[in-house]
Parts: C-alpha cells; sequence; structure tokens
C-alpha cells in the first residue's frame, strides 16, 4: 500500500524557503514605500511606465503589457486608467487590428519615467545588489531563471 506522505523540506530547504518568503513579502513592500515616498507611484505602476519606456515607440498592447507588467488584464487595466487621469499613458485602438488596445506612454510619462528611474535603481541596489557579490548575482540570475522555469504562465503550481 503506497501512502502519499508530503516531501518534507529538510533543515536546509526549510531555512531557504524562509529566507525566500521573507524577500518575497518584504522586499516588494520596501520598493513600493521608496517609489510611493519619492515618485508619488506604486511599484506596479512604475513597472507599466518602465514597460513601455523600453518599447518599440513606446507603445504595446494591453495584453503584452500585461504579461510583462506580471498582473492581470483587469488589474493593468485599473492602473493604466489611474496613469492616463495623470496624463502619463493613453489608450487607443490597435490600427493593425482593432479588437486590441494599445497602450502609449506620453512624452509626460516619459519625464515621470526619467525623474523616477535614479531613486529606484538606487534602492535596488542598496536593497538587493550592494548586498551580494558578482558570482552571487549571477547565481541569483540563474536560480530566478529556473524557478519561473517550473512556474506556470497563468500562476498554478505544477502537479
Amino acid at each position: 500500500m503506497e501512502t502519499n506522505e508530503p516531501r518534507w523540506l529538510d533543515d536546509e530547504e526549510r531555512a531557504a524557503w524562509m529566507a525566500l518568503t521573507s524577500v518575497f513579502m518584504r522586499l516588494p513592500a520596501a520598493l513600493d514605500a521608496q517609489l510611493q515616498r519619492d515618485a508619488g507611484v506604486s511599484h506596479f505602476e512604475y513597472g507599466i511606465l518602465a514597460g513601455l519606456s523600453e518599447s518599440p515607440g513606446r507603445q504595446l498592447r494591453m495584453s503584452v503589457l500585461a504579461a510583462f507588467a506580471e498582473g492581470s488584464l483587469a488589474r493593468l487595466s485599473q492602473a493604466v486608467g489611474r496613469l492616463e487621469k495623470r496624463g502619463w499613458v493613453r489608450r487607443f485602438p490597435d490600427p493593425t487590428d482593432g479588437r486590441y488596445t494599445l497602450a502609449e506612454l506620453t512624452d509626460s510619462g516619459w519625464d515621470k519615467v526619467v525623474e523616477s528611474a535614479p531613486g529606484h535603481v538606487e534602492a535596488a541596489r542598496a536593497l538587493v545588489f550592494d548586498q551580494l557579490t558578482k558570482s552571487q548575482v549571477r547565481q541569483l540570475r540563474e536560480i530566478g531563471r529556473r524557478i519561473m522555469s517550473a512556474v506556470d504562465p497563468d500562476g498554478a503550481c505544477p502537479s
């Protein structure tokens, strides 16, 4: 008779898991606090602005932007609405296929990214990269890639 006993974490794995979950909880909150304080935007909103700033023509389909920003289309739509009200983003039908909507970074939005980026990069550097050696940064990149390759794009846990 086979039992379905969980594959419990050993002491080392449990310690690593606890450290990782602390990063998941505390790092986004620290980055969000810095951006709210210094730029008046959330980390998610900044990700939208930065994603558009790096895209050809400073525009992306909303569905592509949602994937880039790691958010649902509904969450993205609400955030883009807030950014539109501030004059940083505009939405319009995709001229090549009207079934899609494009989001475009305005000149004012570009200025916001340029103004906000130095503080955000400094926070990322102080919180993450200044704490690691070059070798650890490479390891972190590889660890992140390996973990993300196991994560379903819809966020489901593999069975």
